[in-house]
């Protein structure tokens, strides 16, 4: 994956670098597509610093020590910050278009959803899910967005078997739009009658069929709840209903 160039210009580049031992005093060789970027299209020197972090321990300053072709090395001087804690948020998200996908992954990282899973509908065009590309958008956001923590990414799921399999004390919040012509279904107030662990279901374009439209009403943790007056593309109801969700229970507020 390509490195996130690091913004605003000559501010110090942050990597996500997995699967590696982060610790302060330790050296350790880049020589993947991060030694690439640092070398070749960051243009970095000795003593340059990068800001690396793993999804797990947390955040660290590092500095480069030497500068190779393909290659950087660097030494951990210090550990910025821990892993950042994350509201217990899943998104539940039929796959749509390619690009669209990658953007409402992308967002929703940013927003700070702590599980994304892929969910297969009646309606759904196309559930060939490229997992490492779904996880190099989130990823670049990470680093663009100083985030510490990635969501985990499910394997997709037929939305009968997800349904079936649903954790106890979840509840899953989805939109139907016919509510608000009725004066219902209140996000606000949904969230209030419905603390704890949450997820949001998105359907795919042209939404859920009817049979899981009941499939879906009929589930012991299911929420019916209303995103307002105007019918809204998947990936803007999915970060809408995210919004809602953060800024209600989520840490979007000082009291949180």
């Amino acid at each position: 994956m390509p490195a996130t160039p690091a913004w605003p210009p000559k501010s110090v580049p942050r990597l996500y670098v997995p699967d590696r031992d982060l610790e302060v005093g330790s050296e350790m060789v880049l020589d993947d597509q991060h030694g690439h970027y640092l070398a070749n299209v960051m243009r970095l020197r000795v003593d340059a610093q990068v800001m690396l972090f793993d999804n797990e321990t947390g955040e660290y300053l590092a500095s480069i020590t030497e500068v190779k072709k393909s290659a950087v090395t660097i030494i951990i001087e210090e550990w910025m910050r821990e892993r950042e804690s994350v509201p217990d948020l899943w998104l539940c998200a039929a796959p749509i278009k390619k690009d669209r996908w990658h953007f409402m992954a992308e967002k929703a990282c940013e927003l700070g959803i702590d599980r994304f899973c892929p969910v297969r509908t009646e309606r759904t065009i196309s559930d060939r899910i490229r997992m490492d590309k779904l996880e190099a958008h989130m990823i670049e956001a990470a680093e663009q967005c100083e985030r510490t923590a990635l969501p985990s990414i499910a394997e997709i799921q037929d939305l009968p078997d997800m349904l079936a399999q649903w954790p106890e004390g979840r509840h899953i919040f989805f939109a139907d739009e016919r509510l608000f012509e009725r004066g219902q279904g209140s996000f606000r107030k949904a969230l209030v009658d419905h603390p704890g662990p949450a997820a949001i279901l998105i359907g795919p374009e042209g939404g859920f069929t009817d049979k899981e439209n009941l499939m879906i009403r009929q589930h012991a943790q299911s929420v019916a709840v209303s995103l307002g007056p105007r019918i809204l593309r998947a990936e803007t109801a999915a970060l809408a209903a995210i919004s809602l969700w953060m800024s209600g229970r989520g840490d979007w507020t000082p009291e949180s």
